[in-house]
């Protein structure tokens, strides 16, 4: 098994419970990093949602998701934390949450069973490949190489989103090298640049947006954002991520729209803009008569560019409900949650095997899959290990 977040150590435990003896092999000094700092939030282990709603979450995915998904679905997910004594609750979002709202109690009773099935660590061993004789290839922390000749290997590396956090993509170009399709690694859930205009930025980044709608390519999403230095993030932003990253791909560039006020409809807001001004400043004015908080009120200047606002109170409602701010590229992936693209589903046979290579599975994000935060990207990598899990048994058993 090489990797140790929640893939490989699901892959781990299921072989380990079908009794084979497992080593973990991981490059950093510890295990399962960015699954300890996504439950920093909280830890969205998986969603209530039901089929099929759930496994259409994973896109371009989701015709052979949903087999894998049905291996090990959101109940079954559910059920494995409480046995390990970890109970979870349905948030009002309908997000699947341990008790604890944190990784590390989960984690830790999880590595106590599995030390207990006999499974061995082997951190600090980064996997470089495998050497001309087909060995697995390790160099550890003091650069001393190791070769490894397992009788089935599981591959769990991960994406490239928050690599200082272990998973940095570098095994792309060694499974290219051997022959696998790989399409290249891509942020998701993601921020984005805007080439704000000087002063916007350190006035205000750092300031949430809430309540808040986007809307981009007929579809409409209700959350939060967050101003930042160079451009916009935050749950809502995320949700839409996948088709403005395509976006500015194909263009260069995509213009969502904001509802920097969407609890009100256009004619009520229209209504409370009528009020006289009288002496105020526009900001007052529009903290006072559409509750808007200085941040929306900066980024509706902001859309507005050079333009003074709308004087008539329609024309101005009509501007906050529907203010274009475009986006010119995405943040970066070592910033992102996820990671898009990896190991192409043709590149593997049924089982999950490498084709080509005989033995190896893959699982996880290594995967070319995407989907939403909110437990969809969790429950992926469980639901994926257990495939490849199940594949590695069927090739033992012959």
């Amino acid at each position: 098994m090489i990797g140790g977040g929640p893939a490989g150590l699901m892959a781990a435990e299921k072989l380990a419970g079908a009794g084979v003896r497992v080593t973990v092999y991981d490059r950093m000094p510890s295990l399962a990093r960015k699954f300890l700092m996504a439950g920093r939030g909280g830890l969205n282990l998986t969603h209530s949602e039901p089929m099929p709603g759930f496994a259409a979450k994973y896109g371009a995915a989701t015709p052979w998701m949903t087999p894998v998904l049905d291996l090990f679905p959101p109940e079954a997910l559910r059920d494995w934390a409480e046995g390990l004594g970890q109970a979870v609750f349905v948030g009002s979002s309908g997000r699947v949450f341990p008790a604890a709202m944190k990784a590390s109690p989960l984690l830790r009773a999880w590595l106590r069973r599995l030390d207990r099935m006999g499974v061995a660590f082997a951190l600090r061993h980064d996997w470089r490949g495998w050497d001309g004789d087909g060995h697995l290839l390790f160099v550890d922390a003091a650069g001393q190489e190791a070769r490894v000749t397992p009788d089935v290997t599981v591959l769990a590396l991960g994406g490239a989103s928050w690599p200082r956090l272990g998973a940095d993509g570098g095994w792309a170009d060694i499974l290219r090298a051997a022959g696998a399709g790989v399409s290249p690694l891509r942020p998701a859930n993601c921020g984005f640049v805007v080439p704000w205009r000087q002063g916007f930025a350190s006035r205000f980044a750092g300031q949430p947006l809430k309540p808040l709608a986007l809307s981009f390519g007929g579809r409409a999403v209700r959350g939060e954002a967050m101003i930042t230095q160079t451009g916009i993030e935050g749950g809502a932003v995320y949700a839409l991520s996948a088709a403005l990253r395509d976006a500015i791909d194909a263009k260069g560039h995509a213009t969502v729209t904001l509802d920097l006020r969407p609890g009100l409809d256009e004619a009520a807001l229209a209504k409370r803009l009528q009020s006289p001004r009288g002496s105020q400043s526009f900001s007052t004015f529009m903290r006072k008569a559409a509750g808007l908080p200085p941040a929306a009120i900066g980024l509706l200047r902001e859309t507005l560019g050079d333009a003074s606002p709308p004087a008539d109170p329609h024309r101005l409602a009509a501007r906050i409900k529907a203010a274009p701010l475009t986006l010119t590229a995405t943040a970066g992936i070592a910033r992102a949650i996820s990671s898009a693209g990896g190991i192409a589903r043709d590149a593997c046979d049924d089982h999950f095997m490498l084709r080509g290579k005989p033995g190896v599975f893959v699982a996880g994000e290594m995967l070319d899959w995407e989907a939403p935060t909110g437990g969809y990207l969790l429950q992926g990598c469980f639901s994926t290990a257990v495939a490849a899990a199940r594949g590695a048994l069927a090739y033992l058993a012959g």
